[in-house]
């Protein structure tokens, strides 16, 4: 399902793998790697739909532009258009000038979008008539290659068996980007299948793009699935870009590239037109170098859409404004509890920027609580959580691919056959035993033992959070986010517990921001989880924490940490 997910089952595998040694097709040209004598991916985002992509001039670039990319702010790049120093052309065509110059080293852009100049004009037209659609009028943005796009990319959750699929109509996410006047620039690669084809999945990797990088030090992970879209974001190949989350695929990845990541209330964001793992549990969220450009972009995606009913209270679950949570007195006050247990102990950089970071929620005036442990989700995940998923995930998938049109296979028995089909480019290193788990069950969701399961999982979970906030009469509890990115070849699995289970389970926010570094090099988060539709009350102590002190830094594309032969 996710990388917690896969780190936990793999304690009884035979291999331990979360993150796997890197595929062999990343040894060859992906046009080496087709299967079924199909289209052809593109061997890095320098084209999509094999439309060719040329950078600005051939290949100069403007200087000044591309290092004001990792420090500019979406306000201050709609300050610029507006006031007639920018277009959205030039902007976007700086992001591609990064794809292009970056990518090849990262693999964080499976495709960029060939009408994304077009789209970048209409909006500079738009706004020489005094028109802007909405925050985002011009503003460039990835999304992950698992959300539909109706035109000429395709969406492929990472896997060549959907090259062919065209889906009639954009994700409704897609169309409140659009609907924001941003400009679609490309997708993002991701953990194929979004880590749940295997418990032995390489985090980060999928046929269709390769293996991600992590652009602070390149051989190690960039976590999962959400790879893409947060390595895209730190290293500012656009302004902000949308990930999805089923447990833990927004936050870790965030956490391991410095940067900030929301996963919302389930609900908050429809998933309408997102390749599903679990309506029970999926969601999309967007992953920032900043926490106001997360802010922004969480404010235009959500909303209540007729074909999600889990976001019937979307419309009127965050304020009016998202400038109302971005306060810098925001955790004045507030009751903020500690989670130490199962994450505390282990690593010693985890530690020291975990202590450092209590004490700067002291210095704002929050009240730290300690003791706000949260329970240990591994036995309801083995007992009920991992039956509901593989139940819902037939389900949901197969009535995604029923109604997705194009040449693909149609269900989940016809995507296993078409992976042992294509075993040299989709299993090249790990197989796909949770599909063929998944694809044993009956895909009932009204049938009562899966309900029973579905019941106690989401019962566990939301019982581990809200008790410990109602006994401690917390306003959030904080936590390390995760551990410093491991190798990409890392084989053996960690002692850390899931920040991320019970908040997934129980459809929770979960919120990271930059924490520190481990050795000065490898970046840290630290995570804000709280209640139901806590959202913008989580993202206004995000961001007092984030002015207390600036932390993050640009990326280094380390090849390796230093002192590692």
């Amino acid at each position: 399902m996710e990388k917690q997910l896969m780190r936990s089952l793999t304690r009884n595998t035979r291999r331990h793998a979360v993150i796997a040694v890197s595929a062999a097709c990343l040894l060859v040209p992906l046009t080496a790697c087709t299967p079924d004598n199909g289209p052809r991916p593109a061997a890095s985002a320098a084209s999509a739909g094999g439309a060719p992509y040329a950078p600005k001039n051939n290949g100069k670039r403007d200087g000044r532009l591309d290092e004001r990319l990792d420090r500019a702010t979406i306000l201050e790049l709609q300050q610029d258009m507006q006031g007639k120093r920018l277009t959205s052309r030039e902007l976007t065509q700086a992001y591609l000038d990064r794809i292009h110059r970056l990518n090849p080293r990262l693999n964080a852009v499976v495709t960029v979008n060939p009408d994304a100049l077009d789209l970048a004009r209409k909006s500079d037209a738009l706004r020489r008539t005094g028109e802007v659609r909405g925050p985002l009028e011009g503003i460039p943005v990835l999304i992950k290659d698992n959300i539909d796009t109706a035109d000429r990319q395709p969406t492929t959750a990472g896997s060549t068996a959907l090259l062919h699929s065209k889906p009639a109509q954009d994700a409704f996410l897609v169309k409140k980007l659009r609907d924001a006047g941003a400009v679609v620039l490309g997708k993002t690669n991701m953990s194929q299948w979004a880590n749940f084809r295997s418990p032995e999945q390489t985090a980060g990797w999928s046929a269709t793009g390769g293996q991600t990088r992590n652009p602070y030090v390149l051989d190690r992970s960039p976590c999962g699935s959400s790879s893409g879209s947060a390595v895209a974001a730190a290293a500012a190949l656009a302004a902000v870009t949308i990930g999805s989350e089923t447990d833990g695929s927004i936050v870790c990845p965030a956490s391991v590239t410095s940067t900030v990541g929301i996963k919302p209330t389930l609900g908050m964001i429809s998933r309408s037109g997102m390749i599903p793992i679990t309506s029970r549990h999926d969601t999309a969220g967007p992953i920032a170098r900043n926490t106001t450009d997360a802010a922004l972009a969480l404010w235009a995606v959500h909303g209540s859409d007729t074909a999600d009913t889990a976001t019937s209270g979307a419309d009127t679950a965050l304020p009016s404004d998202y400038r109302k949570v971005l306060d810098p007195n925001a955790l004045r006050g507030k009751r903020i509890g500690v989670w130490r247990k199962g994450h505390i102990g282990i690593d010693a950089d985890v530690d020291r920027a975990f202590g450092t970071a209590v004490k700067r929620l002291r210095a704002v005036g929050a009240t730290v609580v300690e003791g706000a442990d949260v329970a240990d989700s591994r036995d309801m995940m083995q007992k009920d959580m991992l039956p509901a998923v593989l139940t819902e995930f037939k389900h949901d998938l197969n009535a995604y691919l029923a109604a997705t049109p194009g040449p693909h296979p149609r269900n989940l028995t016809e995507l296993i056959a078409f992976n042992k089909r294509n075993s040299t480019v989709e299993m090249p290193k790990f197989g796909q035993e949770f599909f063929e788990m998944a694809d044993k069950t009956d895909g009932d969701v009204n049938a009562p033992v899966y309900r029973q399961h579905r019941s106690a999982a989401t019962r566990h979970a939301r019982q581990a959070i809200d008790g410990v906030l109602t006994e401690h009469r917390l306003d959030a509890i904080v936590t390390p986010t995760d551990l410093p990115a491991s190798p990409v070849e890392a084989l053996d699995p960690t002692p850390f517990e899931s920040s991320t289970r019970n908040s997934s389970v129980a459809g929770y926010p979960h919120i990271t921001v930059p924490a520190g570094y481990a050795r000065d090099t490898l970046p840290l988060g630290i995570s804000f989880l709280g209640t139901r539709y806590s959202d913008a009350n989580l993202l206004s102590y995000a961001y007092a924490f984030e002015k207390t002190t600036p932390i993050r830094k640009a990326p280094t594309y380390l090849p390796t940490l230093p002192g590692r032969s």
